[in-house]
């Protein structure tokens, strides 16, 4: 069962991605919260493994409570699910840089609602290729952007390397494999010890450090 945690200051919304959630068998809402404060506590109670995270909210908002979920060892396998009205938010970028795992436009289809929890909590990020693209033009576009190589850079193999190039370039594991001809099980293999080894939660984890470290230029 997927344990699933809303936080947003509308109640509409909240009501409707309830309704469309707890319509789905392996699906279960354990909370409802309407600003970043009650989140935190809300998700430190019941451990949910997706939180579907609303921006813009009165008093924290949902960038500092990202932050502040992701900093808790605890929580570690809590995956947030931004929600955003437009796909260029300016703090879309910010969210994932602070862990979260992607994000939703709310206007979504219910279908594509359920899809996304399912990815989540599976351990995947919801990041596509065109959305990747528009993380990449809002990273360049910053006057400043510092270039960060961690030590942890230098344990990964070369073919490692070239994985966490292509995953930055928006690719799926089933693409990385055709990309390099090896199978979708070796793709994911590398792509799993490369999360690891550099500590990140997830894809888009992978996506920000491979910029910042100047693995990848773009």
């Amino acid at each position: 069962m997927i344990r699933v945690l809303l936080v947003d200051d509308q109640p509409l919304v909240r009501a409707g991605f309830a309704m469309i959630l707890d319509a789905e068998e392996d699906i279960c809402i354990v909370g409802q919260a309407d600003d970043g404060a009650i989140a935190l506590e809300l998700v430190a109670a019941t451990v949910p493994d997706v939180v579907l995270m609303d921006i813009r909210m009165p008093g924290m908002d949902g960038l500092e409570a990202t932050r502040r979920i992701v900093a808790r060892p605890e929580l570690e396998q809590v995956k947030v699910l931004i929600l955003t009205t437009f796909e260029l938010d300016e703090y879309v970028f910010e969210a994932l840089r602070a862990g979260a795992s992607g994000f939703l436009v709310k206007h979504t289809q219910p279908a594509d609602l359920v899809r996304a929890v399912r990815e989540l909590a599976s351990g995947e990020a919801l990041l596509s290729p065109s959305v990747t693209r528009r993380l990449i033009a809002e990273f360049v576009a910053r006057p400043e952007r510092p270039v960060l190589v961690p030590p942890e850079l230098q344990e990964l193999t070369n073919r490692e390397r070239e994985v966490v190039a292509l995953v930055a370039q928006g690719l799926t594991n089933d693409e990385i494999a055709d990309e390099l001809v090896v199978s979708p099980a070796t793709a994911r293999t590398h792509v799993g010890r490369a999360k690891m080894k550099l500590h990140a939660r997830d894809r888009a984890q992978l996506v920000v450090f491979a910029y910042q470290s100047g693995l990848v230029t773009p």
